[in-house]
C-alpha cells in the first residue's frame, strides 16, 4: 500500500514545490506533469498515465484540488471511477478520502465547477483578444496601450533582410550586426 502524490501545473505561476508543501508528508512515488493543461485528458498525460500503470489496489493517491486531476468534468469523473474501481483511494486535501457513492458525488460536483471555470477562462481570454483587436482597429493600439497583438518586432525585420542580402552575410554575422539571436535572424529572413 503507498502513498503517492499527483502534481499538475501548466502556469508559470503554479509549481509542484507548493503543491508538495500543501500535500505535506512523504510519499512512496510522485508523479508530474508539468506545463500540462488540464483540459488535457488524464490519459493522455505522460505523467498521470505513467501513475495508471503504477497504482494498486489499496494505494492512495493525494492530490491537493480536484481540478490538478483536470478540468473537464466528464474526464475527472471516469478518472475517479477508474481509480476506486482499481481499489485505489483519492485522497484531495481539504476533501479527504473519496470513496464510492457520496464521495463520487461530491466529485462530480467539483469536477463540474472546475470544467465551468476552465469555460469562463477561455471566454475571458477570447473576450481580451477581442477587445484588443477592436481597439487597435479604432485607434491604433490595444486596449492595454500596445501598438500590435503580436510579438513586438526588436528591429525592422525589412531592413535585417536587406542588410543581409546587401552585405551576403551569414545568419550569425548578421545576428551580430543587429544584437539578435539566431531564431530571430532567422525568422525575420523568413517575412522578407
Amino acid at each position: 500500500m503507498s502513498r503517492i502524490a499527483y502534481f499538475r501545473v501548466s502556469t508559470e505561476g503554479q509549481s509542484i514545490e507548493s503543491q508538495r508543501k500543501a500535500l505535506g508528508g512523504e510519499f512512496d512515488k510522485e508523479f508530474t506533469d508539468e506545463g500540462v493543461s488540464g483540459s488535457i485528458r488524464a490519459l493522455d498525460r505522460p505523467g498521470f498515465s505513467e501513475l495508471l500503470s503504477y497504482v494498486r489496489e489499496g494505494d492512495t493517491v493525494c492530490v491537493t484540488a480536484i481540478d490538478r486531476l483536470g478540468r473537464d468534468a466528464l474526464d475527472v469523473q471516469s478518472v475517479v471511477r477508474n481509480l476506486i474501481g482499481k481499489g485505489v483511494v483519492i485522497d484531495v486535501k481539504g476533501l479527504g478520502p473519496i470513496a464510492k457513492g457520496v464521495g463520487e458525488l461530491v466529485v462530480a460536483v467539483l469536477a463540474q465547477i472546475a470544467d465551468m471555470e476552465r469555460q469562463r477562462i477561455k471566454e475571458r481570454c477570447d473576450a481580451g483578444r477581442e477587445a484588443a483587436k477592436a481597439s487597435l482597429a479604432a485607434v491604433g493600439k490595444t486596449h492595454r496601450g500596445k501598438t500590435s497583438l503580436g510579438r513586438p518586432f526588436a528591429a525592422d525585420a525589412s531592413k535585417v533582410a536587406e542588410w543581409r542580402n546587401a552585405n551576403e552575410a551569414s545568419i550569425a554575422q548578421t545576428a551580430r550586426e543587429f544584437g539578435l539571436s539566431v531564431s530571430t535572424i532567422k525568422r525575420y529572413c523568413a517575412l522578407s
